[in-house]
């Protein structure tokens, strides 16, 4: 099949769960207000010393059934594809790892040399993830929170597992 999996609905199954991912459309706002507050406590996230609105982004949902499972909001610029946030809403059945090859294809599509991310040294789930899924890490942003809680304070000091919260790991992948 020649057409993007994404514009075609495309879908795939895994542990036999079809996983169906699509754009993110204008009449997901709301829900996706909902789920950004109730996981990360506010629409608004800070990255590489720059505050935004996810809902803003473009972004890929993935589906099982009728039910989102999972979203990824992404920012294209000067040949460069930024993964700004990636959530599955149903863990271990390969919902992020739709996601990431999904918006693989739309950065090569678009010409982007690189896709990347950035997470925090708490997350050590996401640096597993990404690390599998065919990231390298590429930067190391030792106390970079400092500056993104003048910008957004309501940042923790301690993260996941207990772990102070303080710096941004950046992670990437070659496209060409």
């Amino acid at each position: 099949m020649d057409a993007n999996p994404v514009e075609a609905g495309g879908w795939m199954t895994v542990n036999h769960v079809e996983i169906t991912i699509r754009p993110k459309r204008d009449d997901d706002r709301g829900w996706l207000t909902e789920k950004m507050e109730a996981s990360w406590g506010s629409v608004r996230m800070v990255g590489n010393g720059k505050l935004y609105d996810v809902r803003d982004l473009d972004g890929l949902i993935a589906e099982v059934g009728k039910e989102p499972a999972g979203m990824l909001m992404y920012h294209i610029e000067d040949g460069e594809c930024e993964i700004r946030l990636l959530e599955s809403f149903r863990p271990n059945i390969g919902v992020g790892g739709r996601l990431v090859r999904e918006v693989t294809g739309i950065a090569r599509k678009a010409g982007c040399r690189r896709l990347w991310v950035v997470t925090t040294n708490d997350n050590t789930r996401a640096l597993r993830f990404y690390q599998k899924n065919g990231f390298c890490l590429h930067a190391l942003r030792v106390n970079a929170l400092e500056e993104s809680r003048r910008l957004k304070p309501e940042i923790p000091e301690i993260g996941m597992d207990g772990i102070p919260l303080r710096d941004e790991i950046e992670l990437s992948m070659a496209l060409r």
